[in-house]
């Protein structure tokens, strides 16, 4: 067993590292306070080559496995989990399935410039009844001539008002199963409308979106067959989670290192409160969690990237990365006392910002079931 990282994993790495302490992090606040998507770093994002990394080279991307993934977009979250959020969706959730199951036009004209930044990518699963429960989705795609009417409401819409197109799941069919949808925002009947006002991430942007008889053209239906957009979607999940927890690693990380570092400077009867045992035992504590969460992360991409069973593990990673960058959050404010809760300090934005990784790629409880489902059924 190796558990060391190759030469290119490193450079990967640490060309990430840098561009977040040099561009993210020094804009992270003002972004964030200012509710500003950061176009010119998503662009810059873009032109690193990230968005393409899971992409194979003929079609513009660079063919990386999902461990070099999870190196960079960890690194990205550190600097900023809004950025991350977006860039995730981009390089992942918004454009997969135009890369599995689209046309030539469609990989050209939309997808291609997603890898560069050009274009925003989003995906509609999410409704006002319907999160987990895929079962739940009630929009509907109605065949007519030369296309679908789609009809129904999504909510939870991350990037959608700067999308520049949407995949959307429906139900289709005599059987009403899941069909996937290519929806581009010129087409007549999609609206994005109220945006959501979230406790973290402000810098991205979340909104409802509607269809009112949308029409779209048989060629941007995506599914090969009505009804195959769950089997579909299923590939991708383990991925999802797995990148989520990645996410986890980057800003537990951030507030680690801001613990540590108040922890040097502040002083308290005469010397550094990292000189207490209070303050040590919670470093240490943070440190082990975070140590331990980002072996289970490496070890769910490294299945991965193997093809071998790793559904079960990606759930675990998800689940325990993601609450364990939660614990390491709060450690981190109780470090740093009244500090931890003053707006001039990052830990206010690690601590809002962490709770978005709680609910995407599925919550703790629902990941619980399905470890629980593979025990049993493994």
């Amino acid at each position: 067993m190796n558990f060391e990282l190759t030469d290119q994993q490193n450079a990967i790495r640490d060309t990430f590292a840098r561009f977040s302490d040099e561009r993210i992090a020094p804009q992270a606040a003002a972004m964030d306070e200012a509710h500003a998507f950061p176009r010119a770093l998503f662009k810059e994002l873009a032109d690193l080559g990230f968005f393409g990394m899971r992409y194979p080279e003929d079609v513009g991307g660079t063919g990386m496995a999902l461990t070099e993934f999870c190196l960079a977009l960890a690194e990205i979250a550190r600097g900023s989990m809004s950025l991350a959020a977006a860039a995730a969706m981009q390089s992942l959730m918004g454009t997969k399935f135009l890369h599995m199951l689209g046309n030539a036009d469609i990989v050209e004209r939309l997808f291609k410039p997603a890898l560069k930044g050009e274009k925003i990518a989003a995906i509609c699963m999410t409704e006002p009844n319907a999160g987990s429960d895929l079962n739940s989705i009630a929009t509907t795609a109605k065949k007519v001539e030369g296309g679908y009417l789609l009809n129904g409401q999504k909510t939870w819409i991350t990037s959608a008002p700067l999308a520049d197109f949407f995949t959307v799941f429906a139900k289709a069919g005599e059987e009403k199963k899941l069909t996937i949808f290519l929806v581009e925002r010129t087409f007549k009947g999609l609206a994005v409308g109220r945006e959501i006002h979230k406790m973290g991430v402000w810098a991205l942007p979340t909104s409802e979106v509607s269809f009112d008889d949308c029409f779209v053209p048989d060629s941007h239906r995506l599914s090969r067959e009505e009804g195959d957009g769950e089997a579909h979607l299923r590939k991708t999940l383990a991925e999802i989670r797995i990148i989520t927890g990645a996410m986890g690693l980057g800003i537990a990380r951030a507030a680690l290192a801001e613990a540590v570092r108040y922890s040097s400077e502040r002083k308290q009867f005469g010397k550094p409160i990292n000189r207490f045992q209070a303050i040590q035992l919670k470093l240490a504590e943070m440190a082990t969690e975070l140590e331990a969460a980002t072996h289970l992360v490496h070890y769910a991409a490294w299945l991965r990237d193997a093809n071998l069973p790793h559904h079960q593990q990606a759930a675990m990673a998800k689940l325990f990365a993601s609450e364990t960058a939660a614990t390491i959050c709060d450690k981190a404010a109780r470090v740093l006392a009244s500090y931890g809760y003053a707006m001039e300090y990052p830990v206010q934005r690690y601590l809002r910002d962490v709770r978005f990784l709680l609910i995407g790629g599925g919550t703790s409880e629902i990941l619980k079931l399905i470890v629980a489902k593979e025990l049993s059924t493994g």
